[in-house]
């Protein structure tokens, strides 16, 4: 039960400081990323051309709404922090459940624990960004440690340190990148020719 918490409630911090992290870091990224493609094309004829354009035409409009966020982006770092410090006091409290003999009275421990509960519920933001979800696994699963609740809940690395639409986005980018070489391989084989 601990253990579960521990991942809502971390895997919750970490989305509220992976939106903070995409608001307050990408738009400067894209802005360098513009400039530097723009400079490009004074010289790099390819940096000229309309898909070049086009990209960081939405690279642009992603960064506008990007900016809906920025008025509460100390919000969402607010959270951030605070769900991390509930996390930590149920790491703490797992570890003294944990040193509890077996037929100890934990009534104590599951009042503690309803009250990290409560207290957590009343930090989370509902509206995070888009790919907050995606950059929350890494964060959670890669750079947090997860070892305590990973003894309860034992993760699969596909089940769950994975975000399933990133595993979709992979799956569809693999049979798009089959169907393509092989359409440029019956097109472009010795053989075709045969078939004009």
């Amino acid at each position: 039960m601990i253990a579960e918490s521990g991942y809502n409630i971390g895997y919750a911090a970490k989305k509220h400081l992976a939106t903070f992290d995409i608001v307050e870091k990408v738009p400067g990224w894209l802005a360098l990323l513009s400039i530097a493609a723009g400079i490009g094309a004074l010289f790099i004829p390819e940096l000229e051309q309309k898909f070049v354009s086009a990209t960081f035409l939405v690279l642009g409009v992603a960064s506008l709404f990007i900016n809906f966020y920025m008025q509460d982006k100390d919000k969402y770092a607010k959270a951030g922090d605070s769900l991390t410090g509930k996390f930590h006091e149920l790491r703490a409290l797992y570890q003294h459940v944990k040193a509890e003999p077996d037929m100890a009275d934990m009534s104590a421990f599951t009042t503690m624990h309803d009250r990290i509960q409560a207290e957590a519920l009343a930090f989370g933001i509902p509206k995070q960004i888009f790919l907050s979800d995606w950059y929350a696994h890494y964060k959670f699963f890669w750079q947090a440690q997860t070892g305590w609740m990973d003894e309860q809940l034992q993760f699969k690395f596909w089940r769950d340190k994975m975000p399933l639409g990133l595993i979709l986005c992979l799956a569809a980018l693999l049979v798009w990148a089959i169907v393509a070489a092989s359409v440029f391989l019956v097109s472009h084989a010795p053989f075709a020719i045969c078939w004009k």
